[in-house]
């Protein structure tokens, strides 16, 4: 029985999804303006844990997810210059050029950490007719307001506008993020900005150039391929007080229909330490203290260490990165591998394993447990190979090829063991004098972030 918490009522509930065929599943996707950090990538890693979960409780899973190519600005409360435009500025290219890079860019993230490829991708700016279309229900609902610089959902017609968030009357005057100008209530938010003569990316839409607001594609794209109502929405927990609520806000002004998402899935920041003396703050590319996924691997980490990290730590409790607790996850991974290799090939798995890892994985995605239990079955050597495969159909470690034995003499194949076992001890003098014997017997041997390696001379 798979239980998840749920943001909307604050509680760790059964999933129940609304039909027994398939499982709706939308992810907020990035905003392609730069690089993704190692921050924003622990929310894929940890929709991916729950994806993964999903298929191993034998639910089909429809998982779609934006890009974010256009309407995202600067500042959340609709100031400021479009990401997009601003990245196009800064490297002296085209919004679409800056687009289509950094979508690759992270879509090979994804790869390197070896995370589900969504059933579809959806870009923005491949759906502004049907971002349109919602912006004109809305206007014909009297759900907005025309001011000089856009339409705006007027958030007082929402009796129970910020539900997500738990926000009050109070907390929203208290809390507003900006000058009102022209807009009536300090929440509302741009449906669609009209053009000011200097973008690149615009549309003839309501009488004018313009282009839609961040938070009207995802409710428009995620709408078109799951449905008026849904059962996964995931992201960030930046994302609640004002991405996620002002969705919620259109999507349910639009259809009527409640809730219009059953389950809201949100992964706590990854936090980081400018200097030594400094508190952690989150991990940000607009206060510059980020770190890409690329700075791990040019340092020697595999991103299979930075998954394994990630990991090790529920997803709901902030983390702070450093580069110590990576080398450790990369310790510990290598360890890991060492250890199913040496698994025999006849060893029984006692059940009670396999039952205890799924209760764990089921109990909101409790992977540090689950990790832990991975490691009490190896010592007690009651595990097969077949059963480590099983877990890494949700730990997305990629052990499965970790049995395949190296095609040399198994005098060798002690002789690494026994030089990864000194490794793992730091003990530098026995792993060189293993090597100086593993080289005599004709091997080359390298050490990389994956382990050694060996081949013939």
């Amino acid at each position: 029985m798979l239980k998840i918490y749920n943001t909307l009522t604050r509680q760790v509930e059964e999933f129940k999804p609304r039909s027994k065929k398939e499982v709706g599943f939308y992810a907020c996707g990035p905003t392609v303006y730069h690089y993704a950090h190692i921050g924003n990538l622990r929310a894929y890693v940890a929709q991916d844990i729950l994806r993964r979960t999903l298929k191993y409780n034998h639910y089909k899973v429809r998982h779609i997810m934006n890009i974010t190519d256009v309407g995202h600005l600067t500042d959340d409360a609709d100031a400021g210059e479009d990401k997009m435009e601003a990245g196009a500025r800064r490297e002296g290219k085209n919004a679409w050029e800056i687009a289509r890079y950094y979508t690759e860019a992270f879509k090979q993230n994804l790869q390197d950490l070896n995370v589900l490829t969504p059933t579809i991708w959806c870009a923005a700016t491949d759906h502004i007719q049907e971002q349109i279309n919602q912006v004109q229900e809305l206007i014909d609902g009297g759900f907005t307001y025309e001011t000089a610089d856009g339409i705006y959902f007027d958030t007082t017609r929402v009796a129970d506008y910020g539900k997500l968030a738990r926000l009050s009357k109070q907390s929203l005057q208290a809390g507003k993020r900006v000058s009102l100008g022209e807009k009536k209530n300090p929440p509302d938010f741009a449906l669609w900005k009209w053009s000011r003569g200097d973008r690149q990316m615009e549309w003839a839409a309501f009488g004018k150039m313009g282009f839609p607001g961040w938070h009207i594609e995802c409710s428009a794209m995620s709408m078109k391929y799951l449905g008026d109502q849904f059962d996964l929405h995931a992201g960030g927990v930046d994302h609640i007080p004002v991405h996620h609520t002002n969705e919620i806000a259109q999507a349910e002004s639009i259809t009527g229909l409640k809730p219009w998402v059953k389950y809201w899935f949100h992964n706590e920041f990854l936090l980081i330490k400018k200097d030594l003396s400094a508190p952690a703050g989150k991990m940000s590319k607009a206060k510059e203290n980020f770190i890409t996924l690329s700075t791990l691997t040019d340092k020697g980490f595999s991103p299979l260490a930075f998954r394994y990290l990630l990991l090790q730590t529920h997803y709901r409790k902030q983390l702070t990165f450093s580069w110590e607790a990576l080398a450790a996850a990369q310790t510990g991974l290598n360890h890991l591998r060492e250890q199913i290799k040496r698994i025999s090939p006849n060893a029984p798995t006692d059940p009670i394993w396999e039952e205890k890892f799924l209760d764990l994985i089921n109990a909101d995605l409790n992977t540090p447990e689950a990790l832990a239990l991975v490691w009490e079955a190896l010592s007690a050597k009651q595990i097969s190979e077949a059963a480590i495969i099983q877990f890494d159909k949700i730990l997305g470690l990629d052990l499965h090829n970790i049995k395949k034995k190296l095609a040399t003499p198994k005098a060798i194949q002690a002789l690494l063991l026994d030089r990864a076992a000194a490794r793992e001890q730091k003990d530098w003098t026995k792993s060189d004098q293993l090597r100086k014997k593993i080289e005599k017997f004709g091997y080359q041997l390298e050490d990389g972030p994956d382990g050694q390696k060996i081949h013939k001379k």
